[in-house]
């Protein structure tokens, strides 16, 4: 497993962020950029879900916050990784990184199953969210902030 982790950091990309700080820089703010739109659009959206009284704001604002979050999810595992690639063996020992990767891997998973069949897109036409759906919302929650927890213990540790 070292040997691969090792072949990570070789990586061109890994020594592109090592070589120029200002690279290095620019994706973790896109990192951070990331982060923050997940989770500015992922609560309010979970929220939503949740407490869903007034369908119009679900019917409004669901779809956005959706695409939001796709496209916070996407530049944040992406610039994640590449951050990653840096010091990947130093990252593989970290407790606090494998807690946050592992909480990743359940968040990801749970967004998987809410968009499994028709509940989700269904709550987000009507406006009325089933048992299910609100169920998986909480669990988002849950395991979006933290993995924004975890990831903020991994310079601690």
């Amino acid at each position: 497993m070292t040997d691969f982790l090792q072949a990570i950091s070789g990586w061109p990309g890994a020594a592109f962020l090592q070589e120029y700080w200002v690279a290095y820089l620019v994706v973790n703010a896109a990192h951070i950029l990331g982060i923050g739109l997940l989770l500015g659009a992922i609560l309010p959206l979970d929220l939503l879900l949740l407490r869903s009284t007034r369908r119009r704001d679900l019917l409004t604002l669901g779809p956005f916050l959706v695409r939001a979050a796709a496209t916070g999810t996407s530049l944040a595992v992406t610039t994640g990784l590449w951050l990653f690639s840096v010091k990947p063996v130093e990252y593989a020992e970290n407790p606090a990184f494998l807690f946050k990767a592992t909480l990743l891997v359940l968040a990801i998973c749970n967004i998987a199953l809410q968009h499994r069949g028709e509940h989700f897109d269904a709550a987000l036409r009507s406006g009325q969210p089933s048992v299910r759906v609100r169920t998986l919302a909480a669990t988002s929650t849950i395991l979006w902030l933290s993995v924004l927890i975890a990831g903020r213990w991994i310079g601690f540790v």
